[in-house]
């Protein structure tokens, strides 16, 4: 096949869905595809909507001779209205690989409801989807129905191949000390950190310790915000924010860790939960969004309601208190990751889903 890849920016910028692009791009490749990346430049809002109608863009695409155009979601301000052009001149079909859904996070009303008008638009004019879970599906079908052709394939979370065995997890939940809880993602607003870091200054100091792993610099004004938290709350000997780290090294981390606690305003799947799981750690998380797709509360993490830090609080000083408990929510999370599809697997079924019939009445 020759497929067509709208993204914006590069491939190998840090987050799950630009993983989930990556193990797809890979995986085609593999199978002898020929993948095309037609990379736009990250930019504003206004700016994104302003590339509709940038003539060298629509030139290219109406040119092409793909199989199959593939379009990640995040990319529908740049393509809402240039998809209708290119359903009237092209006969490849366009496929949108949705995560999530930009309406679906939380942010004032009156601003979704701008986001979900432009992204109904776009949806509109996509001929089958690609959806990373159940939840990412109804979040789209509430916006055009359920009547276009599609198929949800999971994340995986082998990409960091974990190797720790059962011993091994079991001997880590009974080391003296504090409990060692991991936040791995991007320091913006979304992934919940201030709402960790509330929960975390009402157990006390000698009950755990906070690695923090993601990139600063992706809203600089909140990684202010999150360092000038701790200093208030007197946190700074608890608490360390490592910056990105390479793989390698997130290895580490993950191994050495007690409990994986992301608590997300929002996730279309949540992969980091998955890796967690790979490593034994149990996941602490937010009841919205799908991490309940992954998660069973109190078996192999917890699902919080929305901004409830006793909840949180309460979760670390149970498993600091009950160790044999630590001991089986981790051996659990193991089996849920074991239970999950691996990335060839996964896409395995989506390159299955894109090289269907989709041949486009004149």
């Amino acid at each position: 096949m020759h497929i067509g890849f709208v993204v914006y920016g590069r491939l190998d910028t840090v987050s799950g869905g630009y993983l989930y692009d990556r193990k797809l791009v890979d995986y085609l490749q593999r199978q002898n595809d020929r993948v095309e990346i037609i990379s736009l430049p990250w930019s504003n809002y206004g700016r994104h909507l302003a590339q509709n109608f940038l003539p060298g863009l629509s030139r290219r695409l109406c040119q092409a001779s793909f199989d199959v155009l593939l379009q990640d979601e995040l990319t529908h301000p740049s393509l809402f209205w240039l998809n209708r052009r290119l359903r009237y001149h092209c006969r490849y079909p366009l496929i949108s690989l949705v995560h999530h859904l930009r309406s679906s996070e939380t942010r004032p009303a009156w601003q979704n409801a701008i986001y979900g008008r432009v992204e109904k638009k776009y949806l509109a004019t996509i001929d089958g989807f690609i959806f990373n879970s159940h939840t990412t599906r109804a979040a789209v079908e509430g916006l055009i129905g359920s009547y276009r052709p599609h198929v949800i394939a999971y994340p995986a979370g082998n990409h960091l191949q974990p190797a720790l065995t059962s011993e091994a997890i079991s001997a880590r939940a009974h080391e003296p000390g504090p409990l060692r809880l991991l936040f791995v993602g991007n320091v913006i607003a979304r992934k919940g950190l201030e709402t960790l870091l509330a929960a975390l200054a009402r157990v006390p100091s000698e009950r755990w310790r906070l690695d923090v792993i993601g990139d600063t610099a992706v809203d600089p004004a909140y990684t202010r915000r999150i360092r000038r938290q701790i200093e208030e709350a007197g946190l700074g000997r608890q608490v360390t924010l490592h910056g990105s780290v390479p793989g390698r090294a997130l290895r580490e981390y993950f191994c050495r860790s007690h409990l994986l606690a992301v608590p997300s305003q929002y996730e279309g799947f949540g992969i980091v939960y998955l890796e967690g799981m790979g490593f034994g750690l149990p996941a602490i998380a937010r009841a919205t969004g799908a991490a309940h797709e992954i998660i069973t509360h109190d078996e192999d993490g917890f699902l919080a309601p929305a901004g409830e830090t006793a909840e949180v609080a309460g979760y670390v000083n149970c498993l600091y208190r009950d160790r044999d408990r630590l001991t089986q929510m981790s051996l659990a999370a193991h089996r849920r990751y074991l239970a999950q599809p691996t990335w060839d697997n996964t896409m395995a079924r989506v390159r299955h889903f894109l090289a269907g019939d989709w041949r486009l009445e004149s």
